[in-house]
């Protein structure tokens, strides 16, 4: 559905995105993964047409983006990671603004509105002023507003920012009924427990470059082995060193060990000889931050 090729911005001096190259299956979710200001956001803003300016190209269902940007941009709804709503108006307001943008009118604009108001959970809100609203459900009304026009393609930039858990639940719910639809979603993110829980296949993007991607079974086949996680406020470096390759985590260490049980058990009785005591001793599986991480040096928090 969406092919980039040699995808280059610059900002001034800045390298925004250098030579990003990525293939999306049509009806996949594809999680796009960094750090913030990595170039996710970057990337995507090319993709919707929003910067037209830039090195390389894409194709968009078979067709370059650029082609005719009017049918393209149809394809696809957009989710912005900054809120773009009007606060004044109510929830049903917003939605008839952006389905005139989007070409609707008269009886289907209505019934779209009904129909993605139950979607995203706020039927019975929408007469309510959205500067009443949580941030949450400001989340999922943006996220309505992209859908009016059944896009083919869905581009979520940061969804759940700052949403409590209830919206969370709501917009994860949503993103798996979009999939059963067929749909094909670009869901760009920095949580990672999120892009396992909703995608199919991911790229990792750390300061503009693309530095692994492919469907999540690939890049674990290729990435993942067994550890140890060891956390104690009297673990150190130095008694778990004869033991492995360590890497240190902001609530723990990790130790990648070719026979990782009888590595569990060593560590055990040295931490016992030290007097050390530790919270947790436990198998691991590597996770898609220990990925990002060993591939980078990088660990995926928000730099703000």
């Amino acid at each position: 559905m969406i092919h980039i090729q040699e995808v280059s911005k610059t900002y001034g001096a800045i390298q925004a995105l250098e030579h990003v190259e990525l293939h999306i299956e049509k009806g996949s979710c594809f999680g796009l993964v960094g750090p913030n200001g990595a170039g996710k956001s970057t990337l995507m803003k090319i993709l919707v047409g929003v910067l037209e300016e830039f090195n390389g190209s894409i194709q968009i269902d078979g067709r370059p983006a650029n082609e005719n940007r009017r049918n393209t941009k149809r394809k696809i709804g957009y989710v912005p990671q900054d809120i773009c709503l009007e606060e004044i108006l109510t929830a049903r307001d917003n939605m008839l603004l952006f389905g005139k943008l989007y070409g609707l009118s008269g009886k289907e604009l209505n019934e779209r509105i009904r129909h993605v108001l139950q979607l995203i959970g706020l039927e019975k809100r929408e007469k309510s002023i959205v500067s009443t609203f949580s941030g949450g459900m400001k989340r999922r009304l943006n996220i309505g507003c992209s859908l009016l026009h059944e896009p083919d393609i869905i581009i979520l930039d940061e969804p759940t920012v700052g949403v409590d858990p209830q919206s969370r639940h709501a917009i994860f719910k949503l993103i798996h009924e979009l999939k059963a639809e067929g749909k094909t979603i670009v869901y760009s993110s920095h949580y990672m427990e999120e892009v396992e829980q909703l995608c199919d296949s991911i790229g990792f993007i750390d300061q503009g470059t693309v530095v692994e991607h492919g469907t999540m079974k690939e890049v674990f086949a290729k990435h993942r082995h067994s550890s140890i996680f060891i956390e104690g406020e009297y673990v150190s470096m130095e008694v778990l060193a004869p033991f492995g390759e360590i890497v240190e985590r902001e609530r723990g260490y990790v130790i990648t060990s070719q026979h990782p049980l009888s590595t569990l058990e060593k560590v055990a009785h040295a931490l016992q000889s030290h007097g050390v005591q530790p919270t947790r001793l436990e198998l691991s599986q590597t996770r898609l931050e220990d990925i990002f991480f060993e591939l980078t040096g990088t660990q995926l928090r928000d730099k703000g």
